[in-house]
């Protein structure tokens, strides 16, 4: 992963004092509030143009929340199992209508993604019964070691976005693989695990979620760091109103097990992660700047000393990860920061390529 460093500017050269200057002001105070070399090299995207690797559940609840909101003008499918992508691609154009998108079968060596804005990885092993967390994140790795490189090449100016879990280990897999600038591969990370924080409270006090903000960061798993410190409701803190830390702990414990109840009743996941991905997507083709959680090169933030990727606080844009925002979390919140990295840094250091 490249991390070349932005030049320091004087304010002197961002033209303070000058007619004009409120923007070199503007840009001055978001380095404060960022942190240094945590982002990419700002180049755009030249139009929308989305693969997606994975025609699963996930991949394909993926292509619907994207189709459904114009996103895109071309789609592209991939997957090992070609009579699937096939029928996917088949049932899409029969609805194309109404998205008014190209809708398309990458071949197996993914020919036909070529110039990809945005390629989505959503391909991965399942975890088999008995099996250890590590013995399914190698297999993963080998999965990506065999469909990131041809994609990347297909498609080097394109941002990479990692669905696929356990999505912090195979989000930093991927960024070695692709070997892109920092900020054009990152994870879905706790992205839907916030939503799922704010959906839950937004239920208890009879408002809707986008009212809420309140973020998970950290790995997108069981040591995932719910801030308690700086969520709110329209700029008032939870924690000066009546939301205990035993009752904060209990929310936080419905987000972790979640997924679990739904699969434990339908199978799997999907439309969740599928409605959180379009989002994002959204946020990169109309160059939203919107900070969301979302899993990042993580070392250098917060004291996190760790080679890692998980979720922080990111600006999305038409560049990728663009900004790394600094949140002024409490000294626990960035020790269990600290501490989810290191979880993640134990499993990645076992994981050979």
């Amino acid at each position: 992963m490249g991390s070349n460093a932005p030049a320091e500017v004087t304010a002197a050269e961002n033209g303070a004092g000058k007619p004009g200057a409120t923007n070199g002001c503007a840009a001055s105070l978001m380095d404060e509030m960022c942190f240094p070399a945590m982002m990419s090299d700002g180049s755009a995207l030249r139009g929308a143009k989305v693969t997606i690797v994975g025609c699963g559940s996930v991949g394909m609840a993926c292509a619907n929340a994207i189709l459904s909101a114009g996103l895109t003008s071309t789609m592209v499918f991939a997957d090992v199992d070609q009579k699937k992508v096939k029928g996917e691609v088949m049932d899409f154009v029969h609805g194309g209508a109404f998205h008014h998108a190209n809708v398309k079968a990458a071949e197996p060596n993914y020919d036909g993604s070529e110039d990809s804005d945005i390629i989505i990885i959503t391909a991965g092993a399942r975890q088999r019964p008995g099996e250890s967390r590590l013995d399914l994140v190698s297999r993963n790795a080998r999965i990506f070691a065999s469909i990131i490189p041809p994609l990347v090449a297909r498609s080097p100016a394109a941002l990479l976005l990692v669905v696929s879990n356990p999505v912090d280990i195979l989000t930093a897999i991927a960024a070695r693989l692709a070997g892109l600038p920092r900020g054009r591969v990152f994870g879905s990370g706790t992205y839907l695990d916030s939503s799922r924080l704010r959906v839950d409270l937004s239920t208890q006090l009879g408002v809707s979620p986008q009212s809420i903000h309140a973020n998970i960061l950290g790995e997108h798993g069981d040591s995932s760091v719910a801030v308690a410190s700086v969520a709110n409701l329209a700029g008032g803190r939870f924690a000066d109103a009546a939301l205990t830390p035993d009752l904060w702990g209990e929310l936080h414990r419905r987000v972790v097990g979640a997924a679990s109840e739904v699969i434990a009743l339908k199978g799997y996941t999907n439309w969740g992660v599928g409605a959180a991905v379009g989002a994002l997507v959204g946020f990169i083709l109309r160059d939203e700047k919107r900070v969301v959680p979302v899993s990042v090169a993580a070392a250098g933030a917060y004291g996190i000393e760790d080679d890692v990727f998980l979720s922080l606080p990111a600006v999305l844009g038409r560049g990728g990860v663009e900004r790394v925002v600094r949140v002024p979390l409490s000294q626990t919140e960035q020790e269990q920061l600290r501490k989810s990295a290191h979880s993640l840094a134990k499993v990645a250091s076992s994981v050979a390529l």
